[in-house]
């Protein structure tokens, strides 16, 4: 199992689109190919932006399926993470069964 520690590469407010791209390109996709679990774990962010959170996720949707989920572990989020991670999700699995 993988652990990604988002602060560590967005700091407190994860914004930065770019960087989370670079995280599901270079950690979280190879991760699920090799059929390997996925943490992303959120402490220490406050916030993050609903792009931030698209980046990182929406492609794997795509790639994998809406069973990507199985896979996939979101920890240590607080209420506000939490309620933009959802609303990706769900826009994500919608758009598959489009």
């Amino acid at each position: 199992m993988n652990t990604i520690f988002i602060f560590d590469h967005a700091g407190e407010f994860a914004e930065n689109k770019d960087v989370a791209r670079a995280l599901r390109i270079e950690q979280i996709t190879p991760a699920l190919e090799n059929k390997q679990a996925v943490i992303l774990d959120f402490a220490k962010v406050s916030g993050a932006t609903q792009s931030f959170v698209h980046a990182l996720i929406s492609e794997l949707f795509r790639q994998f399926g809406g069973t990507v989920l199985d896979r996939l572990e979101f920890k240590n989020c607080n209420e506000t993470v939490k309620k933009i991670i959802l609303i990706v999700c769900e826009y994500m699995q919608e758009a598959q069964s489009e």
